[in-house]
C-alpha cells in the first residue's frame, strides 16, 4: 500500500484499496477481509474472489493459494451475504432469466433443415431450393 507492500496485493488492488481509504495492514486488520472487499465493491469497482483471497492472504501473511478450502468457503458465503444486501445498480434493470422463443411460420425440421415435404429451405428468403420462377410459392 503506501509504506509497505503487502503480500498478494498487486498495483491495481492496492489502488482500489487506497481509494476506499485502506492504506495499511492495520487498516485492513481493523475492518477484516470481507468488509475490505465490500468497500471496494461498493465503490463501483468489480473485484473478483481473487481479491477476497488476496486480502485474506495479506492479513495472514501467506500466499492466497495457501488459504484452506474451509476458510475460502466461509469468505465466499460471507461475501455473498453482504453482496445480497447491496441495492440494485442504478439505471440498469435487475437481472432476470432470459428465454428465447422461436416461431416458425411453417413446420420445419431444424435438424435436417427441410420442411414437412422434404424440400430444402433457404433461411434468408424462405424460398424452396427448386423454385426458380421467383413469382411465389408453387405449393398447393
Amino acid at each position: 500500500m503506501t509504506t509497505v507492500k503487502l503480500r498478494n496485493i498487486g498495483p491495481k488492488s492496492a489502488a482500489w484499496l487506497r481509494q476506499v481509504g485502506l492504506r495499511s495492514h492495520e487498516d485492513l486488520a481493523a475492518i477484516g477481509t470481507v468488509e475490505a472487499f465490500m468497500r471496494v465493491k461498493r465503490a463501483g469497482f468489480k473485484p473478483t474472489l481473487n481479491l477476497l483471497y488476496a486480502i485474506e492472504g495479506a492479513l495472514l501473511d501467506c500466499h492466497w493459494q495457501e488459504i484452506p478450502d474451509e476458510r475460502r468457503a466461509e469468505l465466499i458465503s460471507a461475501a455473498e451475504a453482504a453482496i445480497a444486501l447491496l441495492p440494485p445498480p442504478r439505471y440498469r434493470p435487475a437481472a432476470s432469466p432470459c428465454t428465447t422463443t422461436m416461431i416458425a411460420s411453417e413446420p420445419t425440421n431444424i435438424a435436417g433443415l427441410h420442411d414437412s415435404d422434404g424440400a430444402g429451405l433457404d433461411f434468408d428468403t424462405g424460398i424452396e431450393d427448386g423454385n426458380e420462377s421467383g413469382s411465389g410459392d408453387d405449393r398447393n
